[in-house]
């Protein structure tokens, strides 16, 4: 049995759990839509402080850093020791890191504040980094990757609708979503200057179509990451404005996408009404097991997550048999249910 039903995907909720907004922040944006959310939202983030382009390194610390406090780069898999091996020149990849305009700044001639703005500003390798130069994001087929512990590959566009944009630098997946929300940023923080800069950003609320249609996907695929919240905080820390499309990812729907005919409040539940399969779980609270129940479904693909978005149970599971969860404590959690490209997220008690 089908029935509309109220499906949130986890993507969105990390951010729920983990962004740390200040108070009213946003307050300014409510109940606005398409470009008067956007001129709102640049009212809130343009002014802010300018770390200045060597003050870029010392943002990095605390806006790049791996679990083990190395660099992280997005274009390599290169490890680093902050402050060392800064780029002067480069042969090979992994020789150096330095910092990449992921807008590149020919396109805003190396204007400030653009030019030091820590949100687009990434530590990337020196070899990848030239690599990929001042060329579009985009897609490709094939491509050409430097190998070894670089990163992403370079091109002939192959997007959908787009193939005739010549030479494009496709970053790797697991990046894809952060440089679109940084291509998001950055059209909503210089919202007065950003509509001639290269061929991504134009009249369609600061970005051209093509970078609507290419970063809505990478945004919709890529959801925010753990990474990306703590470089929201570690760059509001130092210049006092923050990635709004980090802190509540739908904004980029209601301003570019599915929702721009729908007017923005902050707390709304990022759901939509969506014919999907009905799960439920049982018995909740639960002791030592738990139930998928639905009818006419086969294996269902679940991931177990506490509050803090933490995975710590996952695997595959007949609904209507036992899944074992005595080894989780008292407390909440939720149960991420994968079925025939359909996602369901139900909240789920542990009390023994």
């Amino acid at each position: 049995m089908k029935r509309t039903i109220l499906v949130s995907m986890f993507g969105w909720l990390t951010v729920a759990l983990f962004a740390v907004i200040p108070s009213g922040y946003y307050t300014s944006a409510e109940g606005k839509s398409a470009d008067a959310l956007r001129q709102a939202l640049y009212q809130k983030i343009t002014s802010h402080t300018n770390v200045g382009y060597d003050g870029l390194y010392n943002v990095y610390p605390t806006s790049d850093v791996t679990a083990d406090g190395k660099v992280w780069d997005m274009y390599s898999t290169c490890t680093w020791t902050h402050g060392q091996k800064k780029c002067g020149s480069y042969d090979v990849v992994c020789d150096c890191y330095n910092r990449e305009h992921s807008v590149p700044q020919s396109w805003f001639s190396k204007a400030s504040p653009m030019v030091a703005d820590a949100f687009h500003v990434y530590p990337t390798d020196g070899k990848v980094n030239g690599q990929r130069s001042n060329y579009e994001f985009g897609e490709c087929s094939g491509g050409t990757s430097l190998g070894g512990k670089a990163l992403g590959r370079l091109g002939k566009s192959t997007f959908t609708g787009y193939t005739s944009r010549g030479t494009v630098f496709e970053p790797d997946d697991q990046y894809k979503g952060d440089f679109a929300r940084t291509y998001f940023y950055m059209a909503t923080c210089y919202a007065n200057k950003c509509s001639n800069w290269g061929n991504t950003f134009g009249s369609v609320s600061g970005l051209s179509q093509y970078g609507v249609d290419l970063f809505l996907k990478w945004h919709r695929q890529d959801p925010v990451s753990q990474k990306e919240l703590d470089r929201n905080e570690a760059v509001y820390a130092k210049q006092k404005n923050r990635n709004p499309f980090i802190d509540c990812p739908e904004l980029a729907e209601h301003i570019w996408g599915t929702k721009k005919n729908v007017a923005w409040y902050q707390g709304q539940s990022p759901v939509d009404n969506i014919e999907l399969q009905q799960f439920e779980v049982f018995p909740n609270p639960a002791k030592d097991f738990l139930m998928i129940v639905a009818e006419n479904v086969g294996d269902v693909k679940y991931q177990i997550i506490d509050i803090s978005g933490k995975i710590l149970m996952s695997g595959t599971t007949a609904v209507n048999a036992s899944l074992t969860v005595d080894g989780l404590d008292n407390g909440i959690y939720f149960i991420r249910m994968d079925f025939d490209n359909q996602t369901n997220l139900q909240k789920f008690i542990i009390n023994k």
